[in-house]
């Protein structure tokens, strides 16, 4: 009966051992600079080799809540008139809103809705000119 079942073992074996210079690291995948294996995904350590990932406290710091906070320095402007302009492109968009939500069935309700939109861009003009006033004070 031992005749008959010749099989090769090879699920024991370990995984072939190539050297870190050999492997070739794309930019998409991190990759642990000692022993070359991969990182796992939110990992702090090598699952191989226990190295220390790098890096790891940067990454943590650029995951942020608010996912415009680069958004300033992007635009090159301060905190208090880039608060000015997205208040302003809300007030915009709230005037755009407008045309969507209401419909006018008479002059008085035109009259009404145009009155509303006069508003949110009066809104707009003034977070605008308040950013660019903030902007010149930097």
């Amino acid at each position: 009966m031992a005749e008959v079942a010749h099989t090769q073992h090879d699920f024991w074996r370990p995984p072939l051992q190539v050297s870190a210079p050999e492997i070739v690291h794309s930019g998409l995948v991190e990759a642990c600079d000692r022993c070359g294996s991969e990182f796992i995904v939110g990992a702090r350590f090598c699952h191989s080799c226990g190295a220390t990932r790098p890096d790891v406290t940067q990454a943590h710091n650029n995951i942020g809540i608010f996912p415009l906070s680069g958004l300033g320095s992007i635009l090159g402007l301060p905190t208090a008139a880039l608060v000015a302009f997205l208040v302003g492109i809300i007030c915009a968009l709230g005037a755009i809103a407008i045309g969507f939500v209401f419909n006018a069935k008479t002059i008085l309700d035109w009259q009404a809705v145009q009155l509303w939109r006069i508003e949110w861009l009066l809104g707009a003009v003034a977070s605008f000119v308040a950013g660019c006033l903030l902007k010149s004070s930097r």
